[in-house]
């Protein structure tokens, strides 16, 4: 008798109206990337847009988190099908497709997770089969499983995104604030009314459309927040936002309880 069909387990939490949270990793470092799949994250936003990585270090980084709890997630440069079929190649299990600002770059970021007659990806999947989390045959769990989020972050795209949102194949509306507030000429003051009247837009939308709402939440306070206003997938800091978080916070509490003594001279 066959087994139970894998399910990835960020659509299943999603699906059961429990918030999953993704940590960013921006360096090229496989090894950064493996350390923090094994720390409780639900997926790994893995970087192309606004970091060094390369579809290489993307690859080693499938490579090395494979069988680890959290599962690797590729956000793109551009909204492009060859852009996607590339990462998805190497196994990634979820995409993230920035500046979808049209129905018709939705259509496209859904067309290109999906094999055909469904979508339009390619079928050169070896590498992708040999590190998918599944044992069930690759093109029709990858249909049924990866995750397509789509960026909203644009004023444009709040003009349209009754329609955006109504795209099928599309799983999560994300929300750019630091792009949208950009957009709407307020350079990253993103609690402007102007911004928070967008994101209500979005949210509405999402709602009407069953789609998933998701949003960047830089501390645990703001994913509490957010979770109140319907928002369940988060992005939260980089790895070098962790660390110099963690930094800050030991070296403070030591310069609190240490007397700064004048350096003395060795001579």
């Amino acid at each position: 008798m066959a087994g139970t069909p894998w399910v990835n387990p960020v659509k299943q939490r999603l699906s059961e109206g429990l918030p999953v949270i993704a940590a960013t990793i921006t360096t090229a470092s496989v090894e950064i990337a493996a350390q923090t799949a094994a720390l409780g994250f639900d997926f790994l936003w893995i970087e192309m847009e606004h970091s060094p990585i390369t579809l290489e270090t993307l690859r080693h980084m499938v490579l090395a988190t494979r069988g680890l709890p959290a599962l690797p997630f590729a956000r793109v440069p551009v909204n492009e099908i060859w852009m996607a079929k590339r990462v998805l190649d190497q196994g990634v299990s979820g995409v993230m497709f920035p500046f979808t600002s049209t129905p018709e770059l939705a259509l496209q970021a859904a067309n290109a997770c999906r094999y055909p007659p469904a979508g339009r990806r390619g079928s050169g999947a070896n590498l992708a089969r040999f590190t998918w989390p599944s044992t069930d045959p690759y093109y029709d769990c990858a249909d049924a499983n990866i995750v397509v989020i789509t960026v909203v972050e644009e004023a444009r795209a709040i003009d349209r995104i009754d329609e955006i949102a109504a795209t099928p194949g599309i799983d999560v509306l994300f929300i750019g604030t630091s792009d949208l507030s950009f957009s709407l000429g307020l350079r990253g003051d993103q609690d402007h009314p102007l911004v928070q009247e967008a994101v209500s837009k979005v949210a509405a939308a999402a709602k009407r459309h069953g789609k998933y709402l998701g949003r960047p939440a830089g501390s645990p306070a703001k994913v509490r927040q957010f979770l109140d206003q319907g928002f369940q997938l988060f992005q939260a800091p980089t790895e070098i936002g962790f660390l110099s978080a963690g930094a800050e916070a030991y070296l403070s509490t030591l310069r609190k309880s240490t007397p700064c003594e004048p350096p003395r001279s060795l001579y």
